[in-house]
């Protein structure tokens, strides 16, 4: 089966280029082109199943907002009535929910960063949740001759500045120390099934995150959370524990992927300490943020995943 980034980089290469050649040649070396965004087809990850929505030969065209206040609106008419039928599958004006066809740059970055060129400051960072982040570098650029589009993605695929990295990863081993470390077992001690999952469900969300965080990669949104966390080098075993944990609930399990956890801090040089207790490692980690905006804040600020 041909994953939907394959099908929307034959559909570009079959009409888009040509497209906008023909309707804006003066776009030829400024207009870039490819898929980004939401979409299980943006990351890789869509199967027969997602086929059902949003699923639909297409692509983005991505200009600056000069270029899209003058040749938006005529490219995107082109662009509607490009070929609805390709490979065998349909396009209807519909499909994608808008996620399709001529966007201004600082739109698209507005949309997920809620800056037009990307966060800057620390504050900026801080604020932008991983799933955003993570949604406005997948995919993939199939064209930007003038880089104006990919020069913003790739300083947003550097990752986070190191303060607020330290910041969000303190956030992370505070919410795995007190929702899987402390409360999963006292809940499973008063029987309380549901508040044991709800601490299990939070836990784990938590232990994704600051996966993708010490492999300096966005974590996707919550549904492809974990199949990311399994394409990634560090902490690679953590996923399988992961899963069993959230098929038994047994603190035993959570207790092992803080340990792991602790020890990849350690490596990383983010702690020094020897406790198993995740919420311990908070002021070694919380101490090496530099910009006094930053370490004012508590841990907790940051529970924006």
């Amino acid at each position: 089966m041909m994953k939907g980034l394959g099908l929307s980089k034959k559909y570009y290469e079959e009409y888009g280029r040509r497209m906008i050649m023909e309707t804006v040649p003066d776009l030829a070396d400024r207009a870039a082109a490819g898929l980004a965004g939401d979409g299980s087809q943006c990351y890789g990850f869509d199967d027969e199943i997602s086929r059902d929505h949003d699923f639909a030969p297409g692509f983005c065209i991505w200009l600056t907002d000069d270029d899209f206040r003058l040749y938006g609106q005529a490219l995107q008419e082109t662009y509607d009535r490009l070929p609805s039928e390709f490979m065998g599958l349909s396009r209807r004006p519909s499909d994608a929910s808008g996620r399709l066809g001529v966007r201004r740059i600082s739109s698209f970055y507005s949309e997920y960063t809620g800056c037009p060129a990307g966060p800057v400051s620390n504050e900026q960072w801080l604020m932008c949740p991983e799933t955003a982040l993570a949604a406005c570098t997948n995919g993939e650029v199939f064209y930007d001759p003038s880089g104006e589009f990919s020069r913003i993605r790739s300083r947003i695929t550097e990752f986070y500045p190191e303060d607020v990295l330290r910041k969000k990863i303190a956030a992370r081993a505070a919410v795995m120390a007190q929702a899987g470390q402390y409360n999963l077992p006292r809940c499973l001690k008063r029987g309380d099934q549901v508040a044991a999952s709800l601490a299990c469900a939070r836990f784990t969300e938590a232990a994704l995150s600051m996966i993708h965080l010490l492999n300096r990669r966005y974590m996707p949104f919550y549904k492809w959370a974990f199949r990311s966390a399994q394409s990634l080098t560090k902490l690679r075993h953590l996923p399988a524990h992961i899963e069993e944990l959230c098929r038994t609930l047994n603190p035993d399990t959570a207790e092992k992927i803080c340990a792991e956890i602790a020890s990849e801090l350690r490596l990383q040089g983010f702690s020094a300490s020897q406790s198993a207790f995740l919420q311990d490692h908070l002021p070694d980690i919380m101490s090496g943020i530099e910009d006094p905006v930053i370490a004012a804040l508590t841990p907790m600020a940051d529970f924006n995943f």
